[in-house]
């Protein structure tokens, strides 16, 4: 089944990531906002990637001295988006 989402970030330059999945497999993504390479790098990165190994490559990573990151709030989305029913 296909899901999505637009996921509002918090504590980032980007100011939403939307995220498309298909059986736990991200088919789609991208970002609102932010430093468009490192978006566009991140989000072209994980298509084809499951949901978990997306999750647990991206989860925690900080930029500078922020306590998040644009890879982060997307392993966030992701982690909403999965828990949907």
């Amino acid at each position: 089944m296909k899901k999505q989402i637009e996921y509002k970030t918090s504590g980032t330059c980007s100011r939403a990531v939307r995220v498309e999945m298909e059986d736990g497999i991200i088919t789609d993504c991208s970002f609102v906002g932010g430093c468009s390479g490192n978006t566009q790098g991140v989000a072209t990165l994980v298509k084809g990637m499951s949901a978990e190994e997306a999750v647990r490559r991206l989860k925690g990573i900080k930029c500078g001295f922020r306590p998040t990151s644009c890879p982060d709030q997307l392993a966030r989305a992701i982690e909403a988006l999965a828990a949907e029913n």
